[in-house]
């Protein structure tokens, strides 16, 4: 069996691991893959957003299933094409994706089917979002209406700062297109929770929740990034706050998409008046698949068939009982101007330490050498009898690792931690 995986970060690192650990032994291709992925699967050289060369490269090697790990390819109708091309892909279409691509539109559905989330307004122009902002309460979030790579939302403390935030978006175009529209919305108070689902069109089946650590720095302070870090643990959520997810955010948005096939990934806050839905997006989140495909039983390609096949609810999915964490490398100056290029050390050393797996984000392979090549570099990702357990083989395994320029928040999983006391 040949398997494309569509990507180049650590969530499809994790992909590719959980794939080449299958008693199906697929052959497995990553467009483009990275440092770490070589180590797994053949890497191609076809950008993940060049669509036509990704379905060429599927028919010119017969590929039997490909899986969609970004959002960009997606939005830019890879689904649509390959199926046209009667290939098997996982992954939502395009006009499915724009629960992802578009927060405008993803808010317009959640207010047609009745789904919890906050309010808030959209604008097109700079001008009105700077008068509607006068009269705002604050704090209050300044969202990109495009995909932004996870930087498109501000959560502004004042008036001040959400001015910034419109100005850098719709005037000084730091994110190009994707700041032609805003939407500002009521800043919501809780915690944050990740939700997944598997689905093929009919039926669904959900994954073990996790929790992203967005902000750049310790105690959620400082810009939002594409995730400092993750954990997923069963107490996340509450028997009735899982419920509630499920009958008020998942089962009335697959009701409406129809034939939504793919992942789904709910962004939640759990509030005092219960779950409320902030974001979809339309795939695994980064680094969410790091801490949940570790923690699955069943084999990740027998679950990916069945969806292509249509037949997900053939299978009940098996999950482990342990924690999982995460810890994301970052280089200096992350989520700003960084230096890449700074070979990796003790690499070798981490992966030793039991139930520790190393997924590369943004690193380069260079004769029998790992160097960085972005912003987040790795994912340190360890199981564990208990959160306590998979963080401090998480933790130990960061401090073997080494880079010129290293980073990395030091509060992953804390408020897990709170939560089980």
């Amino acid at each position: 069996m040949k398997i494309l995986v569509i990507g180049s970060g650590g969530r499809e690192h994790a992909i590719v691991d959980s794939l080449a650990r299958s008693s199906h032994k697929p052959k497995i291709y990553a467009a483009p893959g990275n440092g770490g992925i070589r180590e797994l699967a053949e890497l191609v050289p076809i950008s993940s957003d060049d669509v036509p060369a990704l379905a060429e490269f599927a028919e010119t090697h017969r590929i039997d299933l490909t899986f969609v790990g970004p959002e960009v390819p997606l939005s830019k109708g890879v689904v649509d094409l390959f199926r046209n091309k009667g290939l098997k892909i996982v992954g939502p279409k395009a006009d499915d994706a724009r629960l992802e691509s578009s927060k405008s539109f993803a808010k317009q559905f959640f207010k047609a089917n009745q789904i919890p989330t906050a309010d808030f307004q959209e604008f097109t122009t700079a001008q009105g979002a700077y008068a509607a902002l006068e009269s705002s309460r604050y704090p209050i979030v300044v969202k990109a209406d495009g995909l932004a790579a996870g930087k498109g939302v501000v959560v502004a403390e004042n008036r001040e700062q959400a001015m910034a935030a419109v100005q850098q978006f719709m005037e000084a175009k730091t994110l190009g297109n994707a700041g032609s529209k805003v939407v500002i919305e009521e800043f919501l108070t809780g915690e944050e929770a990740s939700f997944h689902v598997f689905a093929d069109g009919a039926a669904f089946q959900s994954m073990v929740a996790a929790q992203d650590h967005k902000r750049r720095f310790d105690g959620d302070t400082g810009p939002n990034t594409g995730g400092m870090g993750a954990y997923s643990v069963d107490t996340i959520l509450s028997a009735q706050d899982h419920e509630a997810v499920l009958n008020r955010m998942i089962r009335p948005t697959l009701a409406a998409a129809h034939e939504y096939t793919g992942i789904l990934y709910a962004g939640i806050m759990l509030t005092a008046d219960g779950p409320k839905l902030l974001e979809y997006n339309a795939r695994f989140g980064d680094p969410e698949t790091q801490v949940i495909l570790p923690r699955l039983k069943t084999d990740l390609v027998d679950v990916l068939v069945d969806i292509a096949e249509h037949r997900l609810a053939s299978r009940r999915l098996e999950w482990r009982t342990e924690a999982s964490a995460t810890v994301v490398l970052v280089s200096r100056g992350y989520p700003g101007r960084i230096e890449p290029g700074k070979q990796i050390s003790g690499l070798e050393e981490a992966k030793r330490i039991e139930g520790v797996t190393v997924f590369h984000a943004e690193t380069r392979w260079e004769d029998g050498k790992i160097y960085t090549a972005g912003g987040r570099v790795l994912n340190v990702t360890a199981r564990g009898a208990t959160l306590t357990e998979a963080l401090d083989r998480a933790y130990l395994a960061t401090g073997m690792i080494d880079f010129d320029g290293k980073d990395f928040r030091k509060d992953i999983g804390q408020k897990g931690l709170l939560k089980q006391r």
